[in-house]
């Protein structure tokens, strides 16, 4: 009959090790749960973006095709290179303040999964050796 006290800390040990393996798994799993939950609210995000920048672009551009018909009809007799150059310089303004409009969309947004790339800087941390 072995002898019960040699067992012990052989249990111990792998008791002490399922332990941490299932601590692990469950630290892992929350932070996959983190990561979802930003992907599905990036994602929603982006398809509302999406579908007002399509709506906004098409009738902007009806607009502004409305309004270029009725400024080159209205001024043709007068000045009708003038005219046409000027509605060009107007598009081309409106095409450079959306680019920048653009340019400062992308860099005011932060990183995406910002808050569990933190999380997992966190845990890093913690599981790093003291000195």
């Amino acid at each position: 009959m072995p002898e019960p006290a040699a067992e012990r800390p052989a249990a111990r040990l792998g008791g002490a090790l399922s332990g941490i393996a299932a601590t692990l798994v469950a630290l892992l799993r929350t932070r996959l749960e983190l990561a979802t939950v930003e992907f599905e609210e990036e994602r929603d995000r982006l398809k509302a973006m999406i579908g007002l920048i399509v709506i906004a672009t098409v009738f902007s551009c009806f607009t502004l095709v409305a309004l270029s018909v009725l400024v080159v009809v209205w001024l043709w007799d007068r000045y009708p290179l003038t005219v046409i150059a000027g509605v060009a310089l107007v598009y081309a303004m409106i095409a450079a303040g959306a680019l920048l409009a653009l340019k400062h969309q992308l860099h005011a947004r932060g990183r995406p999964f910002a808050a569990t790339l933190s999380e997992l800087e966190r845990d890093a941390d913690a599981l790093r050796p003291r000195q």
